[in-house]
């Protein structure tokens, strides 16, 4: 997977296994490979623990949307967690572009780096407001935020008009028909 200039693959990917988890290790290669990530070994159960961990870190900074030191402090112990330096790579003959992590890392602890430094880059590369859950009460889905203006509420055009036939009810209920 290609970390953008704005972190939005890795970032997608994050929101895709934290709202829906993965439940075995073939899963999850199935689902980072759809996403686009090259995958250099099997997923192994550890693989499937070791995301586990990285997704309820994210989680946290997810729901840290009202306070951006609070969320900066979070993604920082992300990234500190897995710091490594970075290095040029052509794998797959994908072309030449960079790795934030150590060669021959495990699919976990790979995602850890993955998510962590995507989600750096989405945030100051559009804004730290950028990362959230639903406006819909119901849904707690996360989604990332990478709309033109910045003021996406909602994780699906299904949650936007959902949320605005309930408005619209309220409204019409008390002014009357």
């Amino acid at each position: 997977m290609h970390l953008n200039p704005y972190g939005e693959d890795a970032v997608n990917l994050a929101a895709d296994l934290a709202n829906r988890r993965p439940t075995s290790p073939e899963e999850l290669a199935d689902r980072c490979r759809a996403a686009g990530l090259v995958l250099e070994h099997p997923a192994t159960p550890r693989d499937l623990e070791r995301v586990g961990v990285a997704l309820e870190a994210w989680v946290k900074v997810v729901d840290a949307s009202d306070d951006e030191r609070a969320r900066a402090a979070l993604l920082n112990e992300m990234l500190q967690a897995t710091a490594a330096h970075p290095r040029l790579t052509n794998h797959a003959g994908s072309g030449w572009h960079l790795h934030y992590r150590d060669a021959d890392q495990p699919l976990g602890s790979l995602l850890f780096a993955l998510i962590s430094v995507g989600t750096a880059l989405h945030l100051v590369g559009r804004g730290m407001h950028r990362l959230r859950r639903c406006a819909v009460t119901e849904c707690a889905l996360i989604f990332a935020d990478t709309s033109p203006t910045g003021r996406q509420r909602y994780c699906s055009p299904r949650c936007m008009n959902r949320d605005a036939v309930r408005r619209h009810r309220a409204r019409r209920a008390v002014t009357g028909p």
